[in-house]
């Protein structure tokens, strides 16, 4: 049985309560990244490659085992042949979605670069030019003005879902021929 997704709002309170000063779609971004650039760490290896650790031990432990299972529910959308992966964006209105997305894909830049995959990796041109729009989008101003900004978003989204699973596809190969 599947366990039950971690939603936006779950991580982001625990990141408030953790006090880390990252956003739940920056984070949810890092760890993507960190998973299809191949590390095998999981959520606590992140944790402490961005050297983000909370003070207060107290709720730690809770925090923890929740980004345990959103680590575990990334590997599993990552590895599914349904296309289940999604970028963890609040339930919000047009403008705050389209921000959280931007600091979906910085984060996922981010964490796919702290684990060195891209210098390990020919990547082929269409990986690259993944990469590239990726940084794009991660450095664009969002302006949301009109309902046709809806349907433009959702179009991102739709090429960031497939570029990352892509990416994963060309990076998260174990040299023995496994899977992360």
């Amino acid at each position: 049985m599947a366990a039950v997704p971690v939603t936006y709002q779950e991580l982001d309170a625990a990141l408030a309560q953790m006090q880390l000063g990252t956003t739940a779609s920056d984070l949810h971004g890092a760890l993507t990244g960190w998973l299809c650039g191949g590390s095998a760490a999981g959520a606590a290896g992140l944790l402490e490659a961005l050297a983000l650790e909370s003070d207060d031990a107290h709720t730690g432990d809770a925090a923890h085992r929740l980004l345990d299972r959103l680590c575990a529910q990334c590997r599993e959308q990552l590895r599914a042949s349904d296309a289940s992966f999604a970028p963890l964006l609040p339930a919000a209105p047009l403008a705050a979605r389209a921000d959280a997305m931007v600091d979906w894909c910085r984060g996922f830049l981010g964490g796919l670069g702290l684990t060195g995959a891209i210098g390990r990796h020919a990547l082929p041109e269409d990986a690259r030019e993944i990469l590239a729009d990726l940084g794009h989008i991660a450095a664009m101003p969002v302006v949301c003005e009109n309902e046709d900004d809806e349907q433009s978003l959702s179009e991102v989204l739709d090429f960031i879902r497939n570029g990352v699973l892509r990416l994963h596809a060309e990076l998260a190969s174990d040299p023995r021929g496994g899977r992360t």
